[in-house]
């Protein structure tokens, strides 16, 4: 298996799952900044966004390890 191979693969094994999840969470930084800004200006609208943004990620992160799950033994990059 060559190095691209490898590389393409990267997406469907166990780091490059847990890298998803990060990237997912590192969103809920700017989802609490939303909410923050929301509430210091009484916006509606703005906290409707946040909650919704929220509720995406949460479904983003658990979709990923349900899949993180799924690869079990399965990994890739494993070996």
């Amino acid at each position: 298996m060559s190095k691209l191979d490898k590389a393409k693969g990267f997406k469907k094994s166990k780091p490059g799952t847990y890298l998803s999840i990060a990237t997912s969470l590192f969103g809920a930084v700017g989802v609490a900044k939303q909410v923050k800004r929301g509430r210091a200006e009484s916006d509606k609208l703005l906290l409707l966004d946040a909650a919704i943004s929220a509720a995406a990620i949460v479904t983003g992160v658990a979709l990923l390890v349900r899949e993180l799950r799924r690869l079990g033994d399965d990994d890739v990059l494993g070996g």
